[in-house]
């Protein structure tokens, strides 16, 4: 598990191999993206929060065992006029984490196409999370659990649902990789 802003003694970094990670968020516009990785960075949780226009780029350094990792934090914007832009933010990540918002169905479609556009398009070593986000509106879902647990075994790992608000939001359980993929011994 990660301890976010743990220290080693004789410093952050003594002894422990250290390695940048690239993750990107993509899904459709306002299931949530900017606030998971808003709480996931600074502990935070805005009511309202702006569209992201492009992508935002953000930092999270995590200590996971022996190793310190630097999240490079890619969070896409959603519209679909900057749909084209993905391609360049996904590039090189070696993770991905795909949101649908459990109370829109179409989100789920969406979220859906692009797993599938990543299996094609993206290095054949990245790991994908399917994440449902706004669990603290479940009393208005609209996508099945199980039906979202249920995907074929080439699919992206389900990382289950989450909130913003401060459910479910460690973004280093369903994308940690072995360390092989993205640290040098």
């Amino acid at each position: 598990m990660a301890n976010r802003g743990a220290t080693r003694p004789n410093g952050p970094n003594a002894g422990n191999k250290i390695c940048q990670f690239k993750l990107v968020l993509l899904g459709e516009s306002a299931v949530g993206k900017s606030s998971l990785v808003l709480r996931f960075v600074k502990g935070q949780f805005h009511e309202f929060q702006e569209s992201t226009i492009g992508a935002a780029f953000l930092t999270q350094t995590v200590c996971l065992d022996d190793t310190t990792v630097k999240f490079e934090i890619w969070d896409t914007a959603g519209q679909e006029r900057y749909h084209s832009l993905a391609p360049m933010y996904y590039r090189g990540a070696q993770a991905a984490i795909v949101v649908y918002d459990i109370t829109n169905e179409e989100s789920f479609a969406r979220a859906k196409n692009w797993v599938k556009e990543l299996q094609r398009q993206a290095s054949p070593n990245i790991v994908i999370a399917l994440a449902g986000n706004k669990a603290d509106l479940a009393n208005k879902r609209a996508v099945d659990f199980q039906v979202s647990k249920k995907l074929p075994k080439n699919e992206p790992q389900n990382a289950g649902a989450s909130s913003a608000r401060g459910r479910g939001v460690d973004l280093t359980e369903p994308t940690q990789p072995p360390k092989s993929q993205c640290c040098s011994n």
